[in-house]
């Protein structure tokens, strides 16, 4: 583990540590949280067993971006947990920045960012404690920076960075970038609550308005994407009515 240089832009009182190689930054991150009292970020130039949503495995080919953000939010849970769509709009806002191309880019509920409909970036929020009020949080970020790894069935087609734009970008890069901006929404959200963030996020939003397909573990609900609400649930209009999804897969009707 080494403490790397920071940026200019780096924001203030937020600690940086980049590992040449680990299992997953996640779970690195649980294991140093206990005496950790500052935020950090902690990227991995390869992670050998990144995961997705619901325990899915994250493929990482070398030189994507594999980054943790842990930090003590406070707060109730449901609250805390609002804070995926503080980094999706980071995410959005970085990848702007770099390529200029605002509208290539697109946010698919609940965590993922597409580029040019291909899935370029996933975010995953994991408790580090117990009880109402956590002790840390981890936001882990993958970034298909150079490549993209291959589409399992059934799955949106993966997409990346450089494959998409030619931008070659390495994740320190990346990160310099990034970590200012998930800094400026998170003190948004800090500052004025969820109702400017979930603004913000549906402005940037793939398929509102449009039909999608919100898939749960037993059943499945076809409609009209709508939005999300104040808790972040996805809104679906369907014909039996106005349904609110807190979690499922997103699937895009064609």
């Amino acid at each position: 583990m080494r403490q790397m240089l920071l940026s200019n832009n780096w924001p203030d009182g937020v600690g940086r540590l980049v590992l040449p190689q680990i299992d997953s930054t996640n779970a690195e991150a649980a294991r140093l949280a206990p005496p950790l009292s500052a935020p950090h970020w902690i990227l991995a130039l390869r992670q050998t067993k990144g995961r997705g949503r619901r325990g899915r495995e994250w493929h990482d080919p070398e030189d994507n971006f594999a980054a943790t953000y842990i930090c003590q939010p406070g707060g109730p849970a449901d609250q805390v947990a609002l804070r995926s769509f503080v980094a999706a709009l980071a995410l959005h806002e970085a990848l702007v920045t770099v390529t200029g191309r605002p509208e290539a880019f697109a946010l698919k509920w609940p965590n993922d960012v597409l580029l040019n409909g291909g899935k370029l970036a996933g975010i995953l929020l994991e408790s580090v404690g117990q009880g109402a009020q956590l002790g840390h949080l981890a936001i882990g970020i993958g970034v298909n920076l150079r490549h993209a790894p291959v589409a399992e069935a059934g799955a949106m087609a993966p997409v990346s960075l450089m494959g998409e734009t030619g931008l070659a970008l390495s994740p320190e890069e990346f990160l310099d970038i990034l970590a200012p901006a998930f800094a400026r929404w998170d003190g948004q959200f800090a500052t004025y609550g969820f109702a400017p963030i979930r603004a913000a996020w549906m402005e940037r939003a793939a398929r509102l308005g449009q039909g999608i397909v919100a898939r749960l573990v037993q059943e499945s609900h076809e409609g009209i994407f709508e939005g999300i609400d104040e808790t972040g649930a996805l809104i679906l209009r369907t014909s039996q009515g106005r349904r609110r999804i807190a979690a499922a897969d997103v699937f895009f009707s064609q």
